[in-house]
């Protein structure tokens, strides 16, 4: 059995990454699987334990970094994210096309061990929506909104550094759009397995 394709999605905080990340995953005629990710922040209201994320005490994720477990990891706001190496191995190798929702600067990092990993970056229509996403959201002070904004300067320098760049204009477009270019590379995939496969 051939492995599976590596997706990684990443973008700005309030480009709406995870509202398309769940639209992909509703669809089971995608056949991708999410690896979930780990982190030390508290679990808000709405959110399961072991499906939005892996809550973890902030030893047992050092812990875990320091034995060489995380696939990658970064601190944002105190806290820390990051994906178990040990999950995306396991289901890569089993054949599963697995999709991870992770920042840039993971993303990057991901490429490094895998460079066939298929990287995706969500981009808003204009920093002013941008803007008013993260305040519709009323998750964050005025400071907190600025120091994000300053922050995805920075990542939409990164875009260049990923396969495709879809933009979040209209959220069923974009992840429609997404949808089809999953499809296309898996395939390919399939095609290229088939090729292989058989006697000539």
């Amino acid at each position: 059995m051939n492995n599976g394709i590596l997706f990684v999605m990443s973008g700005p905080s309030g480009t709406g990454k995870g509202t398309i990340c769940s639209a992909l995953l509703e669809n089971k005629e995608n056949d991708v699987f999410l690896s979930v990710s780990s982190t030390t922040r508290e679990k808000r209201v709405g959110e399961t334990d072991g499906v939005t994320y892996n809550y973890t005490t902030f030893e047992n994720f050092e812990s875990m970094i320091e034995r060489g477990e995380m696939l990658e990891y970064a601190m944002y706001s105190g806290n820390y994210y990051g994906t178990p190496k040990k999950t995306v191995q396991d289901m890569l190798s089993a054949g599963k096309n697995v999709l991870l929702e992770i920042e840039p600067q993971g993303a990057l990092k991901v490429k490094e061990i895998f460079p066939e990993a298929v990287l995706m970056f969500i981009v808003p229509p204009s920093m002013a929506e941008l803007k008013k996403r993260l305040e519709e959201r009323g998750r964050e002070t005025e400071d907190q909104i600025e120091k994000r904004l300053e922050a995805a300067k920075w990542e939409f320098n990164q875009s260049p550094k990923y396969n495709q760049i879809f933009v979040n204009d209209n959220l069923e477009n974009c992840v429609r759009e997404v949808e089809n270019a999953m499809k296309d590379k898996i395939a390919k995939r399939n095609l290229v397995d088939k090729l292989l496969s058989e006697k000539y």
